[in-house]
């Protein structure tokens, strides 16, 4: 900026950058630090970045320069030293512990004042730390009577210190002698504190910023000298805000004549002619269009049910009309309202963003029979980050990557190949029920490069529909298959791939997912000295680029998706490199070639503005028209005749059944890709009546001869991922997904494909050209997934169950401070493994991590907006038969990185610190090992015995076939009553009083299991249902007339399993 405030140019910087601080070395340098791990300098006569020095502390907030180093401060706490020339760290104080507030350099001593680290955080250290500079060594610190926020020497006669405090109190002092409390001043500030400080180069004033951007100056002197070659200063008119006497509006007798107004001889703005002003009543918003669209009219009144996209009593208005152009397509407007020059667009019901409605028995009566009719699995929404659903179900209906990610297990506590695989499996049991990502997504919440990226949301964010869910779903699909690849590399599997080329594409750190998705390419940059450099690379996915000024041609040019697509796989660009031959950055022309095609072509589509999604829209109208002008002349009608319609082909040479199938259809079902000779690569539209023979294909050969002799490969879409823009639910992600034959065998017994929609739990069968129609008003394409046609005979698909029954045997404990004594359970030995029907009795505890989201109606009653979110902290199996039988041989207790908000140690025995690796006394383990026993257990084929399994096994996050499942809960229930509780179950069948004073889960893994052997002496095995009817009926009337509570025992002294303990101390 000038000297009178007016700027003089800009510097932009990457978005990424959050720069802090700057300094000016000389007259033409200047540096610019931040929170990254490199300092720019800026020249500023060219206003171009000349150096980037590299900090090995990231975060430098404060820069200082003397005739010997410069000195950075760094959030860390840390002051480091350095050389003038090179940049290189000299030397480096350790200040603080917590973060550095601030410091400066006078001569050789260096002041500092900041934040200790303390039990309760962070708090502001009263300790100013002193550095002698001539032996690099702390003198004694310097004791202050002020919290200490910003200091500053003032060397005039002595090295005078000043230091300030936020609330702005402001104290001199010697840094080498004592404070004195009675050189405390203080600052009237206008806002609540002051942001900033400094001292003028004359060393004669001081100047305080405040919140409210108010400046304050102190001077020694009317008249100060700022600099050694001062001129006159022009200030800004001052702050009146202190010298103006307060007025009292609720005083009818106050003057107003208090407020000084200056005296003119010209009119007044106010004294506005009368002739130029005329009433003008402000004109009413139209009427909320879908209330227009809901309501129902009795007589003249007309009733709707209101659509909340608006506060209660706040009414806006459009004061002028403008049109504003958002860089974010996907950010849509709150609400129609006041928009009819617009058209409003419905969102079609099946796209809409679905949710569950609780009730007091939770999920229980919930009909999700509803959403969908198919016997495939959808997942659950309500879990945080669950935006991904949508891609989970893309990745799961590829067969290749289904069986080989189930067959991949690790030693990872957080892998999230192992929990996807996890995922996979129940998806491949459910049969129609939901099931829900919750241990994958609490494994992606712990990747550190997740939350780098910006893919974890918070609750607020998510459920406002904040942010672009198009971007967001697009870098997660990038960083899925990155991790994938990371976590699988490890993990070989050579026989898995079969293809001809396998041998020479897959090298021995390869992973699956490289083998399937990865597409190796040669980036040629070739300077304008001559100069080449060809560098071999990978990547998993392409984004499209769309032609330079085609975005803005409103002249309707065709342009083929096959011709984008070449486009941006062997992108050329314009760019700034370094060259090794001339030494500097020079321009250069970068290519990118493809030397070998994946098997899986990903695609993310880039619309991420207004002018993506006016291409998508154009190009769809111009192929639209080329489509109806090949059938037979203009468009005159939209309606054509039956016999006409069956003769109708797309632009791909499919049949279409009907004119409107056509309209926004810009994307072809099928693409061939053909590598030429001189390392090109040829793409184009395919349709299936495209013959290989018209590329020189004898006839006889098949599609895989072709691949092998002429490098032609032809590409099917699979899936198709979009972004449904919905102004009252704040968007969603949806997927079209074509099924393929071996889902459709294994689920219902029949081989077809068939084209889907997955919106979350919502599945419903689509037209395939559904699939490809983007109305870019309200459906706008994310992701596309292409695979290579006949792609499951190139691997072996057979899944083989990592899981191995050395789970089951004894492991290490978590815990520092676990002792033999404290062992509550006996592992199983190898002549006691379950074979297939043996009971396992199961009971789990659990603690909330999120609180239950409710709202009260104005009936009185209370509705769940969102279930409390729970964590498994225990889990314990008894033997169910045998010598030992009702002796645990699981009893984990499940650690957590995540914050506990309760543990509900009255329900569930789990005290604060038995979660907790370094203080805890039991048998701590990860939930993965846990889960991996109780996998074995299920996939051998034992039966669970427990009360009440069905939201332990939810929580748990296991599918589990109902056949393997006996819940006592439902043993014990008539039809149209109530629960019964375990407690009351126990006493009233087997004469227990048990969970007196907190549960305890082996204590209610055996009751379930005596009373399963007590139904069965009730029932005959089952054979007499009459008869254990008679026995439920005096059930029910027994807790009706108890009220369903059990007796307090005369003693409070819990049996607590005294005779099992005794008989575990003498196995």
């Amino acid at each position: 900026m000038a000297r009178g405030g007016l700027i003089i140019f800009d510097y932009l910087l990457d978005e990424n950058e959050d720069m802090h601080s700057v300094l000016l070395t000389d007259n033409s340098t200047l540096l610019v630090g931040g929170l990254q791990n490199h300092i720019l300098e800026i020249d500023l006569n060219t206003v171009q970045e000349t150096q980037k020095y590299a900090v090995e502390t990231p975060g430098v907030t404060i820069m200082r320069q003397t005739n010997r180093f410069f000195f950075c401060g760094h959030t860390s706490g840390k002051v480091s030293l350095r050389d003038l020339r090179s940049f290189k760290v000299e030397h480096e104080f350790d200040a603080f512990s917590g973060s550095l507030s601030d410091f400066d350099v006078h001569g050789n001593l260096l002041a500092a004042c900041g934040f200790s680290s303390r039990l309760t955080g962070l708090a502001c250290d009263r300790f100013l730390k002193v550095y002698d500079l001539r032996m690099m060594r702390a003198i004694t610190p310097l004791q202050v009577h002020v919290d200490p926020a910003f200091l500053r020497f003032i060397p005039t006669y002595t090295s005078r210190l000043a230091i300030i405090s936020q609330s702005g109190q402001c104290q001199f002092c010697e840094p080498t002698g004592l404070a004195n409390p009675a050189d405390i001043f203080h600052v009237n500030p206008v806002g609540p504190l002051l942001m900033t400080f400094d001292v003028s180069a004359s060393k004669q004033a001081l100047a305080f910023g405040d919140s409210e951007g108010c400046v304050h100056l102190w001077t020694d002197s009317p008249e100060p000298s700022f600099n050694p070659y001062s001129r006159e200063t022009e200030f800004a008119l001052p702050c009146l805000v202190d010298s103006l006497p307060p007025l009292d509006w609720s005083q009818d007798l106050l003057p107003l004549s208090l407020i000084p107004v200056p005296l003119t001889t010209d009119a007044l703005l106010s004294d506005w002619p009368a002739a130029n002003s005329a009433p003008a009543p402000r004109r009413a918003p139209p009427v909320d269009a879908e209330i227009l669209r809901t309501m129902k009219k009795v007589g003249f009144i007309g009733y709707a049910p209101n659509p909340r996209t608006r506060l209660r009593n706040q009414i806006p208005y459009r004061l002028k009309e403008s049109d504003h152009e958002f860089d974010n397509f996907s950010q849509i407007t709150e609400s129609p309202t006041g928009r009819e020059e617009e058209p409003l667009h419905i969102v079609s019901k099946k796209y809409r963003k679905v949710t569950i409605k609780y009730s007091k028995l939770g999920l229980e009566d919930f009909d999700f029979k509803h959403y969908n009719k198919t016997l495939f699995a959808g997942l659950e929404p309500h879990i945080p980050n669950a935006y991904c659903n949508c891609m989970i179900q893309v990745l799961y209906f590829l067969e290749p990557v289904r069986c080989l990610i189930q067959n991949h297990l690790c030693q990872k506590e957080f892998c999230l190949a192992c929990e996807l695989g996890f995922l996979f499996h129940m998806l491949d049991l459910s049969r129609g029920d939901p099931c829900q990502g919750s241990n994958f997504l609490r494994a992606f919440r712990t990747i550190p490069e997740a939350s780098a990226l910006g893919l974890i949301l918070a609750d607020s964010d998510e459920a406002s529909g904040k942010g672009s869910l198009a971007r967001l779903i697009q870098r997660w699909n990038r960083f899925i298959l990155t991790q994938l690849h990371q976590d699988m590399q490890e993990l070989e599997v050579p026989q898995a791939y079969r293809g001809a080329g396998g041998s020479s594409f897959c090298s021995s750190g390869d992973s699956i997912i490289g083998q399937l998705f990865s597409c190796e390419m040669e980036n040629c940059s070739l300077c304008r000295c001559g100069s080449e450099t060809v560098r071999a690379s990978s990547t998993l996915l392409f984004t499209l680029s769309y032609p330079e000024g085609s975005i803005c041609d409103k002249t309707g040019k065709n342009y083929d998706f096959a011709q984008v697509l070449k486009r941006s796989i062997c992108l050329e660009q314009n760019t700034q490199a370094w060259c090794d031959n001339c030494e500097k950055y020079q321009p250069t022309i970068q290519t990118r070639n493809i030397r070998h095609l994946p098997d899986i072509l990903v695609i993310n589509c880039e619309v991420n503005s207004s002018k993506e999604a006016d291409f998508w829209r154009l190009q769809a109208e111009v192929a639209f028209k080329i489509a109806v002008k090949k059938f037979g002349g203009e468009i005159k009608s939209k309606e054509f005749a039956l016999a006409d319609r069956k003769e109708l082909r797309s632009p791909e040479g499919f049949l279409c059944s009907s004119i409107e199938e056509l309209k926004n259809v810009w994307l072809p079902f099928s693409i061939r890709m053909k590598m030429t000779k001189n390392k090109g690569l040829d793409v184009c539209n395919w349709a299936d009546e495209h013959e290989l023979s018209s590329l020189g294909a004898p006839s006889q050969w098949g599609p895989a001869r072709a691949e092998e002799e002429l490098g032609v490969y032809v590409y099917d879409l699979m899936a198709t991922v979009v972004h449904i823009l919905d102004s009252r639910t704040g968007g969603s992600l949806v997927a079209h997904i074509k099924v393929g034959e071996t889902y459709h065998q294994r689920k219902e017994g029949v081989t077809h494909q068939q084209w889907y929609l997955f919106n979350d739990f919502l599945i419903e069968p689509i037209d395939k050209y559904e699939a490809v129609q983007f109305d870019m008003n309200w459906k706008v394409p994310a992701i596309l997934y292409y695979v290579k046609r006949n792609l499951n005979s190139r691997y072996n698909l057979n899944i083989k169950n990592p899981i191995e029954a050395s789970v089951l045997l004894a492991e290490a404990s978590l815990a520092r401070k676990q002792r033999k004594t404290h062992t509550t359970f006996i592992p199983l030995m190898l002549n006691e493994m379950p074979q297939v029907g043996d009971l396992v009795g199961l009971d789990a505890e659990f603690v909330t991590l999120n609180e239950e989201e409710a709202e009260l109606r104005s009936d009185g009653t209370k509705s769940t907006i969102k279930p409390s979110q729970m964590s498994v902290a225990r889990i314990t199996c008894v033997r169910g038969q045998g010598p030992n039988e009702g002796i645990p041989f699981i009893d984990d207790y499940i650690s957590t990185q995540e914050q506990v908000v309760d543990y509900l140690t009255q329900y569930s025995g789990i005290k604060p610190g038995d979660l907790d690796a370094k203080i805890s006394s039991k048998h701590l383990t990860t939930l993965k090992s846990t889960y991996l026993k109780l996998r074995f257990l299920i996939d051998i084929g034992v039966k669970f015995v427990g009360h009440g399994l069905q939201k332990d096994f939810r929580v748990i996050n296991l599918m589990v076939p109902k056949d393997q499942v006996l819940d006592t809960v439902y043993l014990f229930h008539m039809p149209r009553k109530r629960m019964i509780s375990l407690r009351f179950l126990a006493w009233y069948f087997l004469d227990l009083k048990i969970q007196g004073e907190t549960h305890d889960s082996i204590e209610d893994a055996r009751t379930a299991l005596q009373l399963y052997r007590k139904y069965l002496e009730l029932s005959k095995n089952g054979t007499e249902p009459e008869s254990f009817h008679k026995v439920l009926k005096g059930l029910y009337e027994k807790g009706r007339k108890m009220d369903w509570k059990v007796p307090e025992p005369e003693s409070q002294t819990s049996p607590k399993n005294a005779a099992v303990f005794s008989s575990v101390l003498a196995l």
